[in-house]
């Protein structure tokens, strides 16, 4: 089993990996829409501090952030065969479930959705987990 941190995406605000293979399986942690700047997508703060976030494009950025730390093991979206989303609000579903529908459809991946009470930084609307299968390629 090798874990790995991904270059080019967000630094784990821990000590544990951004993705981990397991023989045909691959582990993909909790993911953000957080940018390797720290910064995160689907968030506005004006002048007098008030923040706007954004579901849809924290969904967004969260799943494509996923893509890139698959494709880092040679796998794609289209290999997820579980996803485990965390919404800090329930009310913003419909917005994640619009956005997750142009990625994954029926034959996609099993999904479970929960509610938690809040993520690492206030401005994280959604974080997602995944799992895929990616069969070693054996060399001849």
């Amino acid at each position: 089993m090798r874990g790995k941190v991904v270059e080019g995406k967000a630094k784990p605000r821990g000590k544990f990996p951004h993705i981990k293979r397991a023989g045909d399986f691959l582990f993909v942690s909790g993911t953000s829409a957080r940018r390797p700047d720290n910064t995160i997508a689907g968030t506005e703060v004006d002048e007098f501090g008030t923040s706007r976030l954004d579901i849809r494009i924290q969904t967004r950025a969260v799943i494509e952030n996923i893509r890139d730390i698959l494709q880092s093991e040679g796998a794609q979206l289209q290999d997820v065969v579980e996803i485990s989303a965390y919404l800090v609000n329930m009310n913003d579903f419909a917005g994640y479930n619009e956005v997750y529908g142009e990625y994954f459809g029926h034959e996609g991946p099993t999904r479970t959705t929960v509610a938690v009470h809040q993520l690492p930084h206030p401005h994280l609307l959604i974080e997602i987990r995944a799992m895929a299968y990616k069969p070693v390629r054996q060399e001849a």
